[in-house]
């Protein structure tokens, strides 16, 4: 049989796979859960361009990790664009089906815990949201134990000759990216003299900006929804979010700006 554009795509098994549990059903739980969906294509995507940026960097080949940045910047523009279509159904709209969440919560997608790690924000305590022994909690310890984007950037300096200091090579990759001030003098001297690291530099800045961006709009999007409320499952909704909208992923990448 050829293959056609369904059945390359899976058209009859993705189609299949919005069923929304509200009686009726509520006009607007399609909507959530297709916009959900989404979320987690997006993120499994992100993701697979992450490793890829991550094994470009550790070979040096910067023009290829510049275009995977730009490739991620972008889709992080898609995603605080679905805030603005998810934000079309109001609080009475979402409350007619809230309920049948039950314990469901984004808080448990491992996907975007994956990213997280991956791009080296790990947090022990992320783990146990998610049971021993589970796909999800494997893949979770595994990337929890690899390195960073970071930890790949670093690299990348050493392959074009700079001498980066051994604390930050050696770092515990299972902590988060903290800032090491030893690294501050060859960052200001390669955003003086090396012009393809400085533009690496600033587009992983671009992407700490643009995730900072996503996840305002998504405390924003969960206080218009909801307000102070409680999230579903049990979390602590907005309040929560708002813990992680000053977390920089590469802290000496800001800290440098003062001292330039």
């Amino acid at each position: 049989m050829p293959v056609t554009y369904s059945s390359y795509l899976k058209l009859d098994e993705l189609l299949e796979l919005q069923q929304p549990l509200s009686d009726g059903p509520e006009h607007d739980e399609m909507l959530f859960i297709v916009i959900h969906q989404v979320y987690e294509l997006w993120f499994k995507e992100v993701l697979h361009e992450v490793d890829f940026l991550a094994s470009a960097l550790r070979q040096g080949l910067a023009a290829r990790a510049q275009h995977t940045l730009k490739r991620v910047l972008t889709i992080l523009k898609v995603l605080v664009h679905q805030i603005d279509v998810l934000e079309t159904m109001t609080p009475i709209e979402f409350l007619s089906f809230r309920e049948r969440l039950e314990s469901g919560s984004g808080f448990q997608s491992f996907q975007f815990r994956e990213l997280e790690f991956a791009l080296g924000w790990k947090r022990p305590a992320a783990l146990e949201r998610y049971e021993k022994g589970s796909p999800a909690r494997r893949r979770l310890e595994h990337r929890f134990g690899e390195p960073a984007l970071w930890d790949a950037f670093l690299r990348y300096l050493v392959t074009r000759g700079h001498a980066v200091p051994a604390e930050a090579l050696g770092r515990d990759v299972t902590q988060p990216v903290a800032e090491c001030p030893a690294l501050h003098p060859l960052l200001l001297a390669l955003y003086r003299g090396d012009a393809e690291a400085r533009g690496v530099c600033e587009r992983l800045v671009d992407l700490d900006e643009g995730l900072m961006e996503w996840r305002y709009r998504h405390v924003k999007m969960v206080e218009r929804t909801i307000g102070t409320r409680r999230g579903t499952g049990g979390s602590a909704g907005a309040a929560y979010l708002k813990t992680t909208l000053d977390h920089p992923l590469f802290p000496d990448l800001w800290q440098i700006r003062t001292e330039l």
